[in-house]
């Protein structure tokens, strides 16, 4: 089914209050440098449950609350309503959030229903996810799309420069309390990520995420694929994964593993040699400092964890213990080992380190690289119309693209589950989607109805 979406207005909503001299200019953090300056897509879907109001009265009355809201909370999270200025800063001028209010004619059901996701782009404020952000770019852009049916969709673009998968969700979570009136709900949002972890102009370019997987970098057809784990699989995965290693494998380790796994044997599949592999995951370092740092900390506050898996250790329960033991190199310690000014120095010794793995020999190895945005209480959203029916972080589309082999992990609305987005060019693609291994425990493009067993609307 296509998908029609009138534009009905395009505006900038201002803080309510200004943003006082002292902060009119946000520095970044050396981590914020580490990141690419793209704009992280992310989609909320609510189902309509006030079916006593008439379904215009009721797009009215959220529409000027949602502005509203919006309002105050630019207010807290000041920097989202200035512009970016440079690499290193942002301008807290108080220009305001893009905002656009879209309509759709037709139920918000009949899209759920669907496998086929492509239509999630529409429902974002840009013609493309991932844009890449400019001097003089917008923070923050947001459009709400609302449904015949009285169901709605909030799609926002929230620029990488400050805004990592636990940020963004601290700011959509701090909107929904002030929209609901509970402000004593709304995340009390810091920004001191560069007293944390202050930047330098001699952070060096190579050391960013970029140029570490520039060997990797190449023109051709990516098309998406999202791939659904329930809670009996993802259990008997933890079964089939265990070992004297790793005796409790977590939900996202072993679904790692098993694309990991899968995509692999696609790559022999087409190339005829089982290559090496570089594996990362993007690890939060927020609750690994000690002590930990808030959860409503806003920037950036992301590694990189890598793992070079060999032709021989393509097995589930080697590829669980190789992710683990990755990650867990994030520590305490590790994270101690980058605060204050010499912090950024040894940053990024330690990405040149990962980089140091293949030694330049890219065209030897294969790359996949996850981000997970699992636990982090998405699903726990509300605006004031209960919990989302859906949320995606992605959209599903084919187009030509440079950064393939990428995975990003999200629950189901049980909880759960995991829901991957996976990113492939379309000639691995093809063969993912027929491995048998791969199909014995996920579920390819289910509707996102499916997902939930009762709906009310």
């Amino acid at each position: 089914m296509v998908m029609v979406v009138e534009i009905v207005s395009k505006e900038f909503i201002k803080p309510t209050s200004p943003t006082p001299h002292h902060l009119r200019t946000h520095l970044l953090s050396f981590l914020d440098q580490f990141l690419p300056s793209i704009y992280v897509p992310m989609v909320l879907f609510y189902m309509d449950q006030e079916r006593s109001i008439p379904a215009a009265t009721s797009n009215s009355r959220r529409s000027q609350l949602l502005k509203e809201s919006l309002s105050e909370t630019l207010t807290l999270f000041y920097p989202l309503a200035g512009r970016i200025k440079d690499h290193l800063s942002i301008d807290c001028n108080d220009e305001g959030a893009y905002y656009v209010e879209a309509r759709v004619n037709h139920p918000l059901r009949e899209f759920l229903n669907h496998t086929d996701s492509s239509y999630v782009s529409q429902l974002l404020p840009a013609e493309a996810t991932w844009t890449a952000t400019t001097a003089g770019g917008y923070i923050a852009m947001i459009q709400v799309t609302t449904f015949a049916c009285g169901g709605i969709s909030l799609g926002a673009f929230l620029s990488h420069i400050i805004f990592d998968g636990p940020a963004a969700t601290t700011f959509i979570s701090s909107w929904a309390a002030l929209t609901r009136k509970c402000g004593e709900e709304a995340g009390s949002a810091n920004f001191d990520a560069s007293f944390v972890f202050p930047q330098s102009v001699a952070y060096p370019r190579e050391a960013t995420l970029s140029a570490l997987f520039s060997p990797f970098l190449k023109k051709g057809i990516c098309r998406s694929m999202r791939i659904v784990f329930d809670a009996s699989a993802i259990d008997l995965l933890k079964v089939k994964t265990a070992s004297s290693s790793v005796r409790d494998p977590t939900r996202v380790e072993v679904v790692s593993a098993l694309l990991c796994k899968c995509i692999m044997a696609t790559f022999k599949a087409k190339s005829g040699i089982q290559k090496s592999t570089l594996i990362t995951h993007a690890v939060n370092l927020r609750q690994r400092a000690v002590p930990q740092f808030s959860k409503h900390s806003m920037g950036n506050f992301l590694c990189m964890a890598a793992a070079l898996v060999r032709a021989n250790e393509t097995g589930l329960d080697n590829l669980v213990c190789h992710l683990r033991k990755a990650i867990r190199k994030a520590d305490g310690n590790f994270v101690t080992a980058l605060l204050g000014d010499g912090g950024w120095l040894k940053f990024s010794e330690y990405i040149k380190e990962i980089g140091k793995e293949w030694n330049g020999e890219a065209g030897e190895i294969d790359f996949i690289g996850f981000t997970s945005w699992c636990n982090f209480g998405l699903y726990e959203i509300d605006f004031g119309w209960g919990k989302p029916t859906w949320v995606t972080c992605t959209a599903s589309t084919k187009s030509e693209a440079v950064f393939m082999n990428t995975i990003v992990l999200m629950d189901t609305k049980m909880g759960n589950g995991i829901e991957a987005w996976v990113f492939l060019e379309e000639q691995h693609m093809v063969m993912l989607e027929q491995n048998q291994e791969l199909l014995a425990f996920g579920n390819l493009e289910r509707s996102p109805l499916s997902l939930k067993v009762d709906y009310s609307v």
